[in-house]
């Protein structure tokens, strides 16, 4: 409660975990919650804990492409952990609502569903810290020489830093090769987010006119295509294929486009 919202507060229990806080970062991230800028995609939980197993994977290795992997393929592990409790990854299916609809939105607090939310959250945190430790060990060592993240491309192309890079590579392929919502996507709405924080120290609302300027944009340039599998026309499996697709070129123009806000 006192972070307000699934996406900052995950991404601060995984911080506290690992024992290093980032602030200003946990702020930014509160634009994913309700499914990116309450758009019903991934449950804003996912994007906070991925994000902490990003920065996690960073400071465990010197390699950048070795960090990438090892953030992905623990989001893996915790996508899955999630869907044990939930039988999805999307908020709109989790909680029964759309909360880029005000009546939606109202009946969602006055019937009470948001404390399913908050039991959720109670009890899935201690499998999550697992499932990303466990993750994080596997680490993913012979597909490392070949990581990259669609995400962390997008992030460099913005004048990121390695540490921002590496918090959402595990973005890549619509969150954990999962092919669902765009993870560059949602690493170029954070990075805008903690820019306006850094320059404005203003706290960006889900209305926010540049970050709703930022999803329009992304619509018009995939046909209003949100899910990664739609817009690249597979599925990835592997590390390696996601790598490769983007090393090779695949979603350019997308990165490009998204990099310029």
């Amino acid at each position: 409660m006192k972070k307000g919202t699934c996406s900052r507060t995950f991404f601060y229990l995984f911080n506290r975990e690992f024992g290093h806080p980032n602030k200003e970062e946990e702020q930014a991230i509160d634009p994913l919650a309700g499914g990116i800028l309450q758009q019903g995609y991934q449950c804003g939980m996912l994007w906070g804990a991925s994000m902490g197993i990003g920065a996690e994977a960073y400071r465990r290795n010197n390699d950048m492409k070795q960090a990438i992997s090892m953030s992905i393929e623990a989001t893996k592990h915790v996508m899955n952990s999630f869907t044990t409790h939930t039988k999805a990854i999307e908020c709109e299916e989790i909680t029964n609502t759309d909360f880029s609809n005000k009546w939606s939105m109202a009946k969602y607090m006055m019937s009470g569903r948001f404390v399913s939310c908050f039991k959720l959250a109670g009890k899935w945190a201690p499998e999550a810290f697992q499932a990303a430790n466990e993750g994080l060990a596997l680490a993913a060592e012979e597909e490392s020489d070949h990581a990259i993240s669609c995400a962390s491309e997008v992030i460099i192309k913005m004048d990121g830093n390695k540490e921002e890079a590496a918090m959402v590579s595990g973005f890549a392929g619509g969150l954990g090769l999962s092919g669902n919502a765009c993870g560059a996507l949602a690493a170029t709405i954070w990075k805008k987010a903690l820019q306006k924080i850094k320059k404005e120290n203003s706290n960006p609302s889900f209305n926010d006119p540049e970050l709703s300027e930022v999803i329009q944009e992304f619509y018009e340039a995939t046909d209003y295509k949100m899910e990664c599998h739609e817009i690249c026309n597979r599925r990835f499996k592997t590390i390696k294929e996601h790598s490769d697709f983007i090393r090779n070129g695949g979603c350019r123009s997308l990165i490009q486009m998204l990099s310029l806000f």
